[in-house]
């Protein structure tokens, strides 16, 4: 796989905790409300939600609630775009992105990174299905496949990989060892085989 790949998978677990989170405060929200799973609070949810902190906050709380989401690393383009645009606004603009705006954001980001996993020539069969139903289906599901569904189907195509490898007569005994070894491991292990371990035998 190329050297592309790697970066965008980094890029992708790099994403993934933000990803998570349907509120941007990791301290107020989560003095306020429940934590959130995975299966994340949709944008019309949290607007639904009378109880929201975000309604008491002052203007000056909401900035640096902000802030915190323009610190942070992880924010894509989506989100770094959308915060400043509410944060250059109004309180209640800056009220209506912490409502339900961060999650708009973070979903485009997350398309975003999809739709690159999709565009990728190294992306096997596995990582398309996944990753195409992903792309089709809710914010949740979006969330769902960069957490933990682009790892499983990257794992399925690099078993399919090494298949392809064990299924041929001209490999030595100890790439052939080496590879039964890694087709039973973890994705981690099954990766490291196909990018470096396969060279070193």
């Amino acid at each position: 796989m190329r050297a592309s790949r790697v970066a965008l998978a980094v890029a992708v677990g790099a994403l993934t905790p933000a990803l998570l989170l349907a509120s941007p405060s990791f301290a107020a929200a989560a003095s306020h409300s429940p934590a959130v799973t995975a299966s994340a609070t949709t944008a019309g949810d949290t607007a639904a939600d009378a109880q929201s902190p975000y309604d008491s906050m002052t203007e000056e709380e909401l900035r640096i609630e902000i802030a915190r989401v323009l610190a942070d690393e992880s924010a894509g383009r989506a989100v770094l775009r959308e915060a400043q645009k509410a944060l250059d606004g109004t309180a209640d603009d800056m009220r209506a992105f912490l409502k339900t705006g961060l999650a708009l954001a973070r979903d485009e980001d997350n398309k975003v990174a999809i739709a690159r996993l999709l565009a990728d020539p190294d992306s096997g069969r596995a990582v398309h299905r996944e990753a195409s139903e992903a792309l089709d289906g809710t914010p949740e599901d979006r969330v769902a496949f960069l957490a933990t569904g682009y790892r499983l189907a990257q794992a399925e195509d690099d078993r399919v990989a090494i298949a392809r490898i064990l299924a041929r007569t001209d490999i030595s005994d100890a790439l052939r060892a080496a590879a039964q070894e890694a087709i039973d491991g973890t994705p981690e292990e099954l990766r490291h085989f196909l990018e470096v371990g396969r060279y070193e035998v």
